[in-house]
């Protein structure tokens, strides 16, 4: 009569079936677990029985309607055993006791680093197998190469092998054992690498001579460098007294050090102002030599070692391929690493005859350089065009200093011939001065010109203030308005005797600013007397005295008050 006791927990993800509340399907495996599994944390529905009636999608829920699943409980219970607290100690175990070591720690270390960067080893047999340089760079190529297993550490591990079977090889030990599998490995690797290194071997000799090629025809037709040597020979002769016709080329290292004794200046500053004096189609040399500064850079004994090297690494990759094709299975890999090695043998020996003709042509360079037949054999590529290199980015210096400076006094000479003079009086605004003059004031000489403008200034003051005004007020502060004739065109404005004022201070200003012939200015500035200063304004506003109207010549008209 009384309820049933509650169902025993469920194991995780196996839901209990519906309809029976004191029984389920998973509790002998539940019960029967004897390690510890993951478990899954997730939020558990309770209460589903009645929660849901008849709906849309039929009768109770989803759970509801879902049938019963028999897991394998033994399998679950191996692959989701919770092994987290005892995986440090079977990783100790691992590493210190149950792990054959057989080789050196400091080698076991080197090719664990080395490990690192390479891929696993199952793709690194395939990729030295098939040349597959996609698979493995020449890089991981050259780390390989350093790891190679000799015959002892081979042997060696073979031997721990055999004597612990059930106990696994370390990382390093494991992976020398792989690559041993691989036959002639080194003979591979070797030519594998030859193969990749090729091009940029190649390139690297190849390079440097076409430079030097060059560089050599660029100075021997250059024009600024014969300009140069023929100025600074001109200059060390009169300076030594005496008639020389060349000098070696060393000398150019020492041209900056050499100073004069009045202004301190370098030999080469005066070199480079002669030469832009006397030669202005020159430019700086420094941008017309690249290719020997590029050639400065390089050690050609070494380039020549590097030829050396390569041709010795052709030979050995002819005998690699012997080996390898011994075993080789494939013969469109073997015939494609022959066709390779022809065409770089075909190569390599057109490169020794080009270094061997460019070096002759060097020494041949000295000769027409003007060194002697038994010192340009001891003469070397990188010396005479690091000296050539330094002495052009020395003269490009100087030269930028010297044009530089001769602007600075072609400007200051231009200033020099415009100070003390008005602007109306350059070049520039001569003409613009001379169109805006009247033709009254603008003459064929000075006393017409002082009589024209006398005759204007006597009509001015002459004139009736009633007289329409022939001048804008917009124009009052320019001081330079041309007085307008009378025009019908032109508005009247009514007169006033500001219009009056602003037409004789016009006049005044003309008369002084249109002299054709002015005074001379001293050239110590000439202090002025303040003492007989007029005001303009005052005297217009009281009039002009009886004196000053009969020095005018002006008589004085009835109505008129100025």
């Amino acid at each position: 009569p009384g309820c049933p006791p509650p169902p025993p927990p469920a194991i995780p993800g196996c839901p209990p079936p519906p309809g029976l509340p004191g029984a389920s399907t998973t509790d002998g495996p539940s019960q029967a677990k004897k390690k510890r599994t993951v478990k899954l944390f997730w939020k558990e529905l309770k209460q589903l029985d009645g929660t849901v009636g008849p709906g849309r999608f039929g009768q109770g829920t989803l759970w509801a309607s879902l049938q019963n699943v028999e897991v394998n409980a033994a399998k679950l219970e191996h692959l989701f055993e919770s092994r987290s607290k005892e995986a440090p100690t079977s990783k100790k175990a691992i590493d210190g006791k149950k792990v054959v070591v057989v080789l050196d720690p400091k080698r076991s270390n080197a090719i664990n680093i080395g490990l690192t960067v390479l891929p696993p080893i199952h793709i690194i047999k395939t990729a030295v197998l098939n040349f597959d340089e996609f698979a493995v760079s020449k890089e991981g190529i050259e780390k390989i190469l350093t790891m190679v297993p000799t015959e002892e550490e081979k042997q060696k591990i073979q031997e721990a092998q055999l004597a612990n079977p059930d106990v696994p090889l370390g990382s390093a030990e494991q992976f020398l054992l792989s690559l041993s599998s691989i036959s002639d490995l080194t003979a591979r690797l070797q030519l594998w690498a030859f193969k990749l290194d090729y091009e940029s071997l190649e390139q690297e000799i190849a390079e440097p001579l076409f430079d030097l090629k060059v560089g050599m025809e660029q100075l021997a037709r250059n024009h600024t460098f014969k300009c140069i040597l023929a100025t600074l020979l001109a200059m060390g002769n009169f300076l030594n007294g005496s008639q020389s016709r060349g000098f070696e080329l060393g000398y150019l290292e020492k041209v900056s050090e050499v100073k004069d004794t009045v202004h301190r200046q370098s030999l080469l500053y005066h070199l480079c102002q002669m030469v832009v004096e006397k030669f202005p189609e020159t430019t700086d040399l420094y941008s017309e030599i690249a290719s020997i500064t590029r050639s400065a850079k390089v050690d050609f004994e070494e380039l020549a070692n590097s030829l050396v090297q390569l041709e010795r690494r052709c030979r050995a990759s002819w005998h690699n391929l012997k080996v390898i094709a011994k075993h080789e299975t494939k013969p469109v890999l073997k015939t494609k690493l022959t066709e390779f090695l022809k065409d770089s043998t075909q190569r390599i020996i057109v490169l020794k005859v080009v270094h061997r003709r460019v070096l002759n042509r060097f020494h041949s360079f000295l000769l027409y350089l003007g060194y002697p037949a038994s010192a340009a054999r001891d003469v070397k590529v990188m010396s005479i065009c690091k000296l050539l290199r330094e002495f052009a980015l020395e003269y490009r210096t100087c030269r930028e200093r010297v044009l530089q400076q001769q602007k600075k006094r072609a400007a200051h000479r231009e200033r020099s011939k415009t100070r003390g003079r008005l602007i109306t009086e350059t070049e520039k605004f001569s003409g613009i001065a001379e169109a805006v003059l009247p033709p009254a004031v603008v003459s064929s000489s000075p006393k017409d010109q002082m009589e024209a403008g006398h005759e204007n200034m006597k009509i001015v003051l002459t004139s009736p203030t009633d007289t329409p005004s022939r001048r804008s007020r917009a124009s009052q502060g320019t001081g330079h308005g041309t007085p307008t004739q009378g025009s019908p065109a032109q508005e009247d404005v009514p007169s006033s005797p500001d219009d009056a004022s602003d037409e004789i201070m016009d006049q005044l200003v003309k008369s002084v600013t249109h002299n054709a012939n002015p005074r001379p200015c001293p050239n110590k500035e000439r202090r002025r007397s303040r003492g007989n200063r007029k005001s303009l304004r005052r005297t217009l506003k009281s009039g002009l005295s009886d004196d000053l109207m009969q020095a005018l010549g002006l008589g004085r008209v009835p109505g008129m008050e100025v």
